[in-house]
Formats: C-alpha cells, sequence, structure tokens
C-alpha cells in the first residue's frame, strides 16, 4: 500500500485498481487497517460495491468505471433490491409536475418556514431563497424582529405571519407565535434553520408538531432540540403524519445513539423503518432513505461543501413538496430524492461561484 500510494503521488503514469482498491472493505468503504491504496481509477467488476460509493471510499476510488461482464438487464430486474444510485444522468428521468393553467396561488402550494435567530438570522434568508426557488405559490414565514426588519428589501413577496422573540442568550422562542397560527393552512411547514437551542420553548411547542396533518420538514436546530427533548426520537413513534428530517453526521448520532451500522446506508435505513421516517442523511454522496427504499447520490461536486447550502436546500425541499402536495394530495420518499438531486446538480452547475446565494439563483 505504501509503494503504490508513493507512484499515486508521483506525477507520471496512473494507479488503476481493479474491482476494489487493495485495503479497502468493498461495504462499509473504509480502510481495513490504517491505509488502503489510493487511485487514480477505479474499475468495478459487474456491480457496483456498497462501499465505493460511500463518503469515506471517496479519497481512495478515483474515478468509478462499470466494467459491463455481461449481465443484463433482465436478469438485474429479477433481483430485489432496495438501494438505488442515483447520478446526474438520472436527470433526464425525473418528472416535475405540471402546473394547471388555471391554479392560483393557493392551489400552488403553502409552505411555512420557521427559520432563524438573533444569533443566526442568515440562516432565515438562505431557507426562504430555496423555497423562492421552489417556484411554491405562497410563502409564509415566522423569522425573528432582525430578520423582519430588511426581509421586504430581499424577499418582498414572503407573507411574515409572525416574530419570533428571543431568550436571553439569543435563540428563537417558537411557541408562542406559532400557537396564534392555524397551521392546516399549510401543506408543508419546515422548522430547524439557525434557531438556536431552546430546550424548554421545544417541549411547549410538541403538541402542536404531533397534530400538525401536513408534511412537517424538520432541520439543522429542529434536530438538536428534538434530541435533547423528553421524548427524543420518540417524537416521530407519537406522530401520525408525515415526517422528513435533514441530519448530518453528528446530528443524526446525538438523534439516534441507538443505531449503529456498517455503513451510511444502514444507519439511514435503520432509523427510517425503525421510526417510520423519511431521512436524508447528508454528506458528499447523501443518503434518502424511507422504510422501504435507501437512493445514494454520487458523483457530487466536492467545491459546494459550503455553510448555507443546507438551509438553502431546506427551504428547497419544503417549497417543492408543497407544490406537490397540493396537486397530488400525497407526496412520496422518491420525491425528496429528486428534491436533492436537483439541489446537488444547481450546486455543480453555478457558474457564479460555490456560495449558497449564487446557488440559489442557479437553483
Amino acid at each position: 500500500i505504501d509503494l503504490l500510494n508513493k507512484k499515486f503521488d508521483n506525477p507520471f503514469g496512473k494507479v488503476i485498481s481493479i474491482d476494489v482498491p487493495t485495503g479497502l472493505c468493498p461495504n462499509n468503504g473504509k480502510p481495513l487497517l490504517k491505509n488502503a491504496v489510493r487511485a487514480h481509477h477505479t474499475l468495478v467488476i459487474g456491480l457496483y460495491k456498497v462501499g465505493l460509493i460511500q463518503d469515506s471510499a471517496l479519497p481512495f476510488i478515483g474515478e468509478l468505471h462499470l466494467i459491463d461482464i455481461g449481465v443484463t438487464r433482465n436478469q438485474l430486474l429479477k433481483i430485489k433490491r432496495n438501494v438505488f444510485k442515483i447520478s446526474y444522468q438520472d436527470l433526464k428521468k425525473i418528472y416535475l409536475n405540471l402546473l394547471p393553467k388555471n391554479t392560483d396561488k393557493y392551489k400552488r402550494g403553502r409552505t411555512l418556514l420557521v427559520a432563524g435567530s438573533e444569533k443566526y438570522p442568515g440562516a432565515a434568508y438562505l431557507a426562504l431563497k430555496g423555497a423562492i426557488a421552489s417556484g411554491a405559490g405562497f410563502i409564509s414565514a415566522i423569522v425573528p424582529n432582525l430578520v423582519v426588519k430588511s426581509m421586504w428589501h430581499v424577499f418582498p413577496e414572503v407573507v411574515v405571519k409572525g416574530i419570533m422573540k428571543s431568550d436571553q442568550n439569543g435563540n428563537s422562542l417558537l411557541f408562542d407565535t406559532m400557537k396564534n397560527i392555524n397551521l392546516s393552512h399549510y401543506e408543508s411547514i419546515l422548522i430547524g434553520p439557525g434557531i438556536g437551542i431552546d430546550h424548554e420553548d421545544w417541549e411547549k411547542l410538541i403538541d402542536l408538531l404531533l397534530d400538525f396533518q401536513g408534511l412537517l420538514v424538520l432541520d439543522a436546530d429542529a434536530l438538536n432540540r428534538l434530541s435533547e427533548s423528553k421524548l427524543g426520537s420518540k417524537f416521530f413513534l407519537e406522530r401520525t403524519f408525515e415526517t422528513w428530517i435533514t441530519p448530518h453526521g453528528r446530528e443524526f448520532n446525538r438523534l439516534f445513539p441507538e443505531i449503529k451500522g456498517e455503513n451510511k446506508i444502514e444507519l439511514a435505513s435503520k432509523a427510517a423503518k425503525n421510526f417510520n421516517i423519511s431521512i436524508l442523511l447528508k454528506g458528499p454522496n447523501s443518503i434518502i432513505a424511507n422504510n422501504k427504499n435507501i437512493w445514494q447520490i454520487y458523483g457530487t461536486d466536492s467545491e459546494t461543501a459550503r455553510a448555507g447550502l443546507g438551509d438553502l436546500l431546506s427551504g428547497f425541499v419544503a417549497g417543492s413538496s408543497a407544490i406537490d402536495l397540493a396537486l397530488c394530495g400525497d407526496i412520496k420518499t422518491e420525491s425528496f430524492a429528486k428534491y436533492v438531486l436537483l439541489h446537488s446538480f444547481a450546486a455543480s452547475e453555478s457558474k457564479r461561484g460555490s456560495n449558497a446565494d449564487s446557488i440559489g439563483d442557479k437553483l
């Protein structure tokens, strides 16, 4: 391994691995010992190994090339599978709902975003930018006063439904504002980007969230508040309506400390099955899972791993899902995967840069 990696660092020639780079586990994508061979190209025989598309494998595999050994599509269709690799090549297969010509703003999807705090006002702006990029017909927001003062300059089309107060540490207090709003008017509600942590406030809010019958999207600090709450992850078992969550690795571990797995596919799948939710486990190759299937994105652009893109994504998910719910009445996790793929592709195609504002415009 040391010898081959010296070759990798040499500017002349290439290291090409056959099937799996030496020393790399094909199941979890991690080195079996301290290190593994770093290849410029990996020639995969027959079918992709799950470990090769995990985040941990990316420093070792280089470019993946599938070598066809004659396994036919008909043979593959006979095999029951529930893990699907998706990439930008699948964009041409994506179906976007066409809005009827007589659709008004209320029938084009209504979403409510609860985001931002005195400490993190920027998160609210980015989530709102994502929602606007989705094309949702009616976007409402509950944000802190600091955001409201300047929001009409940036997002005059967003309706402010309430202003959140802050605790002494600058964290947003949600309950006193949300209790006075008829949440049934919305197809989707997003809670979390930049709201900060206030455990007492979250405990008051839980009954409202359990009763909401639309799609509830929980991101960022909403997940951190939930992980420290009395119910913890059991909240998902109490809630009988559609719930999507968007944790990164650390947020996932705080929320589901009891869940163990050989790779991120196993982790996301177990959480989705055990708690009957749809989950986006974020990373270089993000994973989307429900209680039946798993989708893993492959081939994303590492230049777009920047602060703020998660807020942009959560707003886009909330707005896009509101449109689909308004038109179809229900929504599937496959749509969740579609939104994440579109967001990733917009990031890779943004010519103005990889900051969240530029990518929002591209999206």
